[in-house]
């Protein structure tokens, strides 16, 4: 089993508290602070500063967790490639971003876990960068993100090619043309994705490389959740710019259009990230047929 001093110290960490974290343990409260000070004599440092009954982390803490969280994974993932050889069963944990989850991706996930019996998919959706942690923390199999990371522990295998387009209702006399300008988008309200998004920030970069701000813009709206925005654009309240890949369902219904902005070519490439060592090539080029299968579908 996990070492019990790690174990005590994630559940403080996560409970913020010696007595909750001694409930969930089933054990004494001092025999959650005797492992807690192990674990600091052990690594010659102080974890938690206590103050006023509040528990904050140290700068030694903070690495301290870090590694805990990552070790725990491994643990799990020991655990589980053990399983998985016994009973020739295996869970996979896949990290989304919020585009790839407005894309074909689950459909294609689903797909894969019910043409595979025994196998089990959990799917994360979250941003680029949290993602990156949490697979190099081992806490995730996969992650089908738009771009690349620059990790030598990690590889990648690129699943399609993407692009931005500028996204508008039916309604909208823009809908009418075969591209807009940036002179075009200037002249609507806009409802964008927040700024840690990735599709937010390509569109900035370009706009940086002409001399130009987002603050040039109308923008209205911040919205996460692309699947609101395409419904507000449904509805006419705005435009927007999004992947060309997080509207395909809708164009192939003619639920709205989507237009390719002049002199700004926003391409980027999906791709399935994983640690060199997952081994299971079997399941990545499966995945990646049934992708490319689906993705015809809708082009």
């Amino acid at each position: 089993m996990l070492d019990i001093k790690l174990e005590t110290l994630l559940t403080v960490y996560e409970k913020k508290n010696f007595t909750r974290a001694a409930e969930e343990l089933s054990l004494t409260q001092p025999a959650v602070s005797h492992h807690i000070a192990l674990l600091e004599q052990d690594l010659g440092i102080k974890i938690f500063h206590r103050s006023k009954g509040e528990l904050k982390l140290t700068a030694e803490g903070e690495i301290a967790i870090k590694y805990a969280k990552r070790i725990k994974a491994l643990y799990e993932k020991m655990q589980q490639a053990i399983s998985d050889e016994e009973k020739h069963m295996t869970k996979i944990r896949v990290g989304i971003t919020h585009t790839a989850e407005s894309s074909v991706i689950a459909e294609v996930l689903a797909k894969y876990g019910n043409a595979n019996t025994g196998i089990s998919i959990t799917i994360i959706t979250d941003t680029i960068n949290n993602l990156y942690d949490m697979l190099s923390n081992y806490e995730l199999d996969l992650a089908i993100v738009e771009g690349n990371i620059n990790d030598p522990r990690i590889s990648a295998q690129l699943l399609d090619t993407d692009y931005i387009v500028c996204v508008v209702s039916n309604n909208n006399p823009l809908a009418k043309k075969n591209t807009v300008t940036l002179a075009d988008i200037k002249k609507e309200k806009m409802i964008l994705r927040l700024p840690n998004s990735g599709t937010r920030n390509l569109f900035m970069s370009h706009l940086e490389s002409l001399g130009m701000s987002i603050d040039d813009f109308n923008v209205v709206l911040e919205v996460d959740n692309i699947a609101t925005i395409k419904d507000l654009i449904r509805k006419d309240m705005g435009i927007s710019i999004l992947a060309h890949s997080a509207c395909l369902d809708e164009l192939k219904k003619g639920k709205i259009t989507a237009l390719p902005i002049e002199n700004l070519s926003m391409i980027r490439g999906i791709n399935i990230l994983y640690h060199k060592d997952f081994g299971h090539n079997d399941i990545l080029q499966a995945i990646t047929k049934i992708y490319n299968e689906t993705a015809k579908i809708y082009k």
